[in-house]
């Protein structure tokens, strides 16, 4: 699709003005706050559903991902703002995250925010939202689906041009043999990102898949690889947890291998300071789905579509290095990087 979806704007005029009046209301409220400005449980109880619009924000995570936590934290956070009823639910499954979609049109929810890992598993769900006149907006996974899908908006990283630009990084450190890990197989984030290291990397690229609802699994898998094969001097990663795994990994296996990482948690700032991580990608996901839910505030209150809905709202990638990780350090401390 070339052309911006139909927006259900005139449907939901009569109140366009109200929403902005109410969302005022509820930015002045949000200025009286302690000194350390953070909200009271009863302050923002309050001010939920203030603008009169609820959404849905529906992924893809697996239980207890932190990852998923910084998404739905920033989510959080633009609710808070524009007073929108937000609920959060998630499925790593596509049919259940499907189902889940289909349950917030029965809700009558005024947005959907959704990840689409597995994008053709989630086209009738897409329909059946546009259908009832809902917007949707993507963010995380799929930004070669978005579009096509009829999705009004996207906001996320490209993971085409991330998985280039580590290739790259990896040939200005002189390696010369990267295993790229894959944790969900067919998770379309995660196939691009390891064909695009693949395309630019100088070196050997091999892929690995492992199960990545098992910790323990990942680090046996890695460690049997890096052990297989010694000539492996980087073992690339597609989750900040699962770069936790590899140290164990690279140390049962008394492999030299170097860990790189898509995605950033506080933990792996402190494994970038240690060297234990020689760097990660950050996509920034405090901002996704920040983004993402401040985005129907925007267009319900002024008709706002970021990118003109022909282009996506990127959010990385941003290298984290032991050379700039002080100055990320503080915000993945709070859960915001």
């Amino acid at each position: 699709m070339n052309s911006a979806p139909s927006r259900p704007v005139p449907s939901r005029s009569a109140r366009g003005t109200a929403l902005a009046a109410c969302a005022a209301v509820s930015l002045l409220a949000s200025g009286c706050t302690g000194s350390d400005g953070a909200d009271s449980d009863a302050t923002t109880a309050g001010r939920a559903g203030a603008s009169g619009i609820k959404v849905a924000l529906i992924t893809h995570s697996a239980e207890g991902d932190k990852f998923w936590e910084r998404v739905r934290k920033g989510a959080e956070a633009a609710a808070a703002k524009d007073g929108i009823e937000l609920s959060y639910q998630s499925d790593p499954e596509a049919a259940g995250q499907a189902k889940l979609v289909r349950e917030a049109i029965a809700d009558k929810v005024d947005g959907i925010a959704l990840t689409l890992a597995k994008p053709e598993a989630m086209k009738s769900a897409v329909a059946a939202a546009k259908a009832a006149g809902i917007p949707v907006v993507g963010l995380n996974s799929g930004i070669d689906a978005w579009k096509s899908g009829g999705l009004m908006q996207y906001f996320g990283q490209d993971e085409s041009v991330a998985g280039r630009a580590v290739g790259d990084k990896l040939d200005s450190l002189r390696a010369q043999h990267a295993l790229c890990v894959i944790h969900e197989r067919g998770n379309v984030a995660m196939e691009a990102r390891c064909a695009g290291v693949k395309k630019t990397f100088g070196g050997r690229t091999e892929i690995l898949y492992v199960d990545g609802t098992d910790d323990d699994a990942v680090t046996d898998s890695v460690a049997a690889a890096l052990r297989q094969d010694p000539s492996i001097d980087e073992a690339v990663m597609n989750g900040a947890q699962f770069a936790l795994d590899a140290v164990k990994s690279v140390k049962d296996a008394s492999s030299k291998a170097k860990i790189a990482t898509f995605d950033l948690n506080d933990d792996i700032v402190k494994s970038v300071q240690s060297g234990d991580v020689q760097f990660a990608v950050d996509q920034q996901p405090y901002l996704q789905g920040y983004l993402a839910v401040d985005a129907f505030w925007l267009y319900e209150t002024n008709g706002n579509v970021s990118g003109g809905g022909e282009a996506p709202v990127l959010t990385g990638p941003a290298f984290v290095t032991k050379e700039n990780v002080a100055s990320v350090a503080k915000y993945a401390a709070k859960g915001t990087r």
